[in-house]
């Protein structure tokens, strides 16, 4: 059977998502109700008790006429019939506060705590002859107490940028933990663009569950998570093994022992998909008015740490985005600066290179005309000078044609010069 809410979330409308919490506080704390029983004798036989009594310990166990002992056998080794004895042999009045007991035997036990005070009978004699208990059970109390201690420091948590791993998993145990019945709880988080689910927190989850469930698409008929996700409306199925939005996670679930789950899909103020918080359980259940009241609860506190957790990603991408910028700045700043040196060195060179060629080239235009050709070596060479030819080095030589070609082969950069340019030196000197 699936039961789906129809509900829109009412996050948009202050009014009534005030009215909704005030609604979760009612469900979740309670109203305390006061049970009362008179016992007999010093076997403690019911013989009267109110309708709050037997609701208390099970109306399948609503009759007198039997000893305590016998109709709550949990009782015997708790301490509270031993307490009857101590109180009808003394004749003096006990009162419990916030006391622990447990009600019931086996899979149906649960834990409950009391405010109670056992007064003695007396007869008119003054001896007594019976007990009257008179209790408020404060089990709702102690929860919310619980509850809004553990809410609280998931709050502070998250006010001091905890990981959101290790708020997410803290919080699924605290849920876990505060639950009247075994409860798995897990948390999916939505990829960015809303199509895809990944593992947030399930520490009670077997890990071949988690890791199998991990990134499954949004979408209607994708189990209760997918389905709840895609509606953005929360998505309640009592019995895995016979609901349609289960086919194809059916096996799965029944390998981990998982025979309901009730999703919800959590949501950013602007209504943006952040996730969905999912309570499993191991039985087909249909959920108590305490049990959604829990689950708008802590989904609110998963989305105030989800988004706080976008909040603090972005930042820190915004802060090493402007030190990259910074840091490609820097290494601009730094490239421009050596580049400008070095062209200044160049210039330095070009320039010092230019006033040693102007003069040479002054000094090669003030010397006479040779007669003979200077190219010929140390042998020499009684040819006339016909050409003259340079060097890029500002260095000038005048030469017969015949050396003059050799000099263009053999040296770098010669050619014919006018006489304004310098000399050969290092050919001259070969």
């Amino acid at each position: 059977m699936t039961a789906v809410s129809g509900r829109r979330p009412a996050a948009a409308d202050p009014a009534i998502a005030g009215q909704r919490a005030e609604e979760d506080l009612r469900a979740l704390f309670g109203q305390s109700v006061a049970v009362f029983a008179s016992l007999a004798g010093p076997a403690h036989v019911v013989e009267t008790a109110n309708p709050a009594f037997f609701a208390t310990i099970g109306e399948e166990r609503a009759r007198t006429g039997v000893a305590l002992a016998e109709l709550m056998p949990e009782l015997a080794g708790q301490g509270f019939i031993t307490l009857l004895d101590e109180v009808y042999r003394t004749g003096e009045p006990y009162a419990g506060r916030d006391v622990r007991v447990v009600l019931g035997l086996g899979p149906h036990a649960r834990e409950a705590f009391f405010d109670f005070t056992y007064e003695p009978r007396r007869d008119a004699e003054g001896e007594v002859t019976g007990i009257r208990m008179i209790g408020v059970e404060t089990t709702q109390v102690k929860h919310a107490q619980r509850l809004m201690s553990e809410h609280r420091a998931l709050l502070e948590q998250i006010a001091r940028q905890a990981p959101l791993a290790e708020v997410l998993d803290g919080m699924a145990r605290c849920i876990e933990n505060l639950a009247p019945e075994e409860v798995l709880v897990s948390v999916l988080l939505a990829d960015p663009d809303g199509r895809h689910l990944r593992h947030g927190a399930a520490p009670s989850l077997p890990d071949f569950y988690n890791q199998a469930i991990d990134g499954i698409a949004t979408g209607e008929g994708v189990g209760s998570c997918g389905t709840a996700a895609h509606r953005r409306e929360p998505v309640i199925v009592t019995d895995i093994a016979t609901d349609p939005f289960w086919d194809d996670f059916r096996q799965l679930a029944d390998r981990a022992g998982l025979a309901a789950c009730w999703s919800t899909p959590i949501l950013a103020r602007d209504g943006v998909l952040l996730g969905t918080f999912a309570m499993y359980h191991r039985t087909p259940r249909v959920p108590q008015d305490t049990d959604l009241a829990l689950t708008r609860v802590f989904a609110g506190t998963a989305a105030l740490a989800i988004e706080r957790h976008h909040i603090e990603q972005a930042k820190a991408a915004a802060e090493a985005r402007a030190r990259s910028a910074h840091d490609e700045l820097a290494r601009a700043v730094r490239a421009e600066r050596e580049l400008r040196a070095e062209a200044e060195q160049r210039a330095a060179a070009a320039a010092e290179l230019a006033a040693r060629m102007r003069t040479a080239a002054a000094a090669q235009a003030a010397a006479p005309h040779p007669e003979r050709c200077q190219l010929g070596g140390v042998p020499g060479c009684s040819a006339a000078a016909e050409i003259k030819i340079a060097d890029s080095w500002g260095d000038a030589a005048w030469g017969c044609p015949a050396h003059v070609e050799e000099a263009i082969i053999n040296v770098r950069s010669v050619f014919i010069a006018s006489e304004e340019l310098g000399g050969l030196a290092a050919y001259l000197n070969r």
